[in-house]
């Protein structure tokens, strides 16, 4: 007689919450607090009320003076607000040498693991060990049943001792004048801060520690999200915050701001105005419109600065991507693109600064999808900024004449590296947001299938990409996860089970608190998480209590455990696979140029 087929409990969003020890005494007290004070409440649905969004998705945190709450570099998927006490910024890129931060290792397999998971994975596929499912919900209500709350004032956890907490993963910085190589900002109690980081899904820009025992409210990124959406009071309090103290810090890691005095540099950040163009969730006009006449597509972009236009402000791009384009007979073409950290607009400002004959925008700016712009009048420039810069670092003089008989130089190409139809290709197909995508040279490839096989050896016998994908000439896209500069597929994830990791920036699933809600896998533009049934030692399908499949997000994680990393680059025998950054032209030209 046949064993029953298994069934656990259907996975759901809050069931393992962002800090398990987050009660309703700590909500109470956040709620009496401004800007939180000052929400309306029923602004919020009955489903995701404003008191669970905090309950689950935000956790009230301890630190101790000199303790680091983040770390430049390290890829944030969280925003703090200061309760009491205030924190220090180190100002400067690696202010602080990375070994005095605590930069946690990624576990790797060892030899033995590595050579032992061909023997140990299971025979069926997406086999999952279902008790650590339950014993995270046992661990949930642990510790919410218990009182693991110190007596100290609001009801907030006690910090660790120094020792306890260097135990338990904390970096501490112990003289903190020496260690730092330029200056701080002060924050004190009533800021936010981390924000841009957690809602772009990018690295943070500086590192931040404890001035003195401070207590922060820490919300993870899908808390923060439902806030700014429902609640004004807080988005404006954190646009507010950003323009009063980082702003500044923006402006002065940029490389033409750099010489301004301070007081120069806030009289250039009060001018300086924010614009955003296109939607946060770009995906889904991009998958409506992609296979619809590229002449189309482009005009459904938003444009931020057109061609022949006078250049009436430095743009620098926050967040997001760029087209840069340029007309050519009776359309246009792609020259290149623009994201996070470059400007557009600069050579024209400064021709115009330092000659009479004045010229207009060379290019168009179009937002392929979201994209978080800054403007400098450019007044401000001429005033501030162009007079602190030495003759032979500005751009050179651009020559009008040779412009118009050659509308895109070749040496504009992405600086000349790439041929114009494979930046088209890359652009239109928004390739270039990957950071680790799969190419493959179908010249070479003889379709072994070695990558694919290797991918399954290291991942339980699942395969974690297909080998197909989109097409230019020899040359293809596989689907695989390219672990995007700006990973659309964490927006909307209702328990934070994708994210990134905090130092390699891989784009991964926590098996564990995926509910299979399949939110992920319908944001990827490029189709590159599957949803995957999953199965019980016996090869059986696990059911929940109506029968009905429970279901996993799946797809590439870079073989982030593995010790010689991804895996199916390493088995191709004829070298027709690389997993590439975009981004890098010079190593994409020179593995295409092979």
């Amino acid at each position: 007689m046949a064993e029953p087929t298994a069934t656990i409990s259907r996975p759901q969003r809050w069931d393992v919450p962002f800090d398990s020890q987050m009660d309703a005494a700590a909500v109470d007290r956040v709620l009496s607090i401004a800007p939180f004070s000052r929400i309306d409440l029923s602004n919020f649905p009955k489903s995701t009320p404003l008191r669970d969004i905090l309950l689950n998705d935000a956790s009230v945190r301890a630190f101790g003076k000199g303790e680091v709450i983040v770390r430049e570099g390290d890829y944030g998927n969280s925003a703090f607000f200061i309760i009491q006490g205030s924190v220090k910024v180190a100002l400067g890129k690696d202010a602080i040498p990375a070994a005095l931060l605590g930069r946690r290792e990624t576990h790797k397999k060892n030899f033995f693991e590595t050579i032992g998971q061909l023997w140990s994975n299971p025979p069926h596929a997406e086999v999952r060990d279902t008790a650590r499912y339950q014993a995270a919900r046992d661990a949930t209500a642990a510790a919410r049943s218990g009182d693991t709350r110190s007596p100290i004032p609001g009801g907030s956890r006690s910090p660790l001792s120094r020792k306890d907490a260097t135990k338990a993963g904390a970096v501490f910085l112990s003289d903190i004048p020496a260690v730092l190589k330029g200056g701080t900002a002060t924050l004190s109690a009533g800021v936010f801060f981390g924000e841009i980081a957690a809602l772009g899904r990018t690295p943070r820009t500086a590192t931040i520690f404890a001035d003195e025992p401070s207590e922060l409210l820490e919300i993870r990124w899908q808390g923060l999200r439902e806030l700014r959406l429902r609640a004004p009071e807080i988005k404006q309090f954190v646009d507010t915050n950003y323009r009063k103290y980082s702003l500044e810090n923006h402006l002065r890691e940029t490389e033409y701001f750099k010489d301004l005095s301070p007081e120069e540099l806030k009289l250039v950040a009060d001018q300086t105005r924010f614009e955003t163009y296109g939607g946060f969730d770009w995906h889904t006009d991009y998958k409506k419109n992609r296979d619809t006449d590229p002449v189309e597509r482009l005009r459904g972009e938003p444009v931020i600065a057109e061609q022949g236009q006078y250049a009436n402000g430095l743009i620098l791009i926050r967040a997001g991507f760029a087209r840069l384009s340029q007309k050519y007979n009776h359309g246009e073409r792609t020259a290149s693109y623009l994201a996070r950290g470059q400007m557009f607009g600069f050579k024209e400002i400064a021709h115009n600064w330092r000659t009479k004959e004045s010229v207009s925008l060379r290019y168009t700016l179009r937002a392929l999808g979201y994209v978080d712009v800054l403007v400098v009048p450019t007044s401000v420039v001429e005033q501030y900024v162009l007079p602190k810069i030495a003759a032979e670092a500005l751009p050179k003089l651009i020559k009008t004449t040779e412009e118009a008989d050659n509308p895109i130089s070749p040496l504009e190409q992405l600086s000349g590296k790439l041929p114009t139809d494979f930046v088209e290709f890359l652009v239109d197909h928004r390739f270039i947001n990957g950071r680790a995508t799969m190419l493959i040279d179908l010249d070479r490839c003889t379709r072994c299938d070695d990558c694919v096989r290797a991918c399954a050896a290291g991942h339980d016998n699942n395969p974690r990409f297909v080998r197909h994908g989109q097409q230019l000439g020899s040359y293809m896209v596989a689907t695989a996860c390219m672990h995007c500069l700006d990973p659309v597929c964490m927006i909307g994830c209702p328990t934070g089970a994708i994210s990134r990791d905090a130092t390699g920036g891989q784009v991964v699933i926590n098996d564990t608190t995926c509910i299979g809600c399949s939110t992920c896998a319908n944001s990827c533009p490029y189709n590159n998480i599957q949803m995957v049934e999953i199965r019980d030692a016996r090869g059986e399908p696990l059911l929940d209590q109506e029968k009905k499949p429970v279901t996993k997000a799946a797809k590439c994680d870079l073989c982030l455990e593995q010790p010689a990393g991804p895996a199916c680059v390493r088995a191709c025998p004829h070298d027709a696979l690389a997993r590439l950054n975009i981004r890098d032209t010079d190593t994409l030209a020179a593995w295409l140029q092979r």
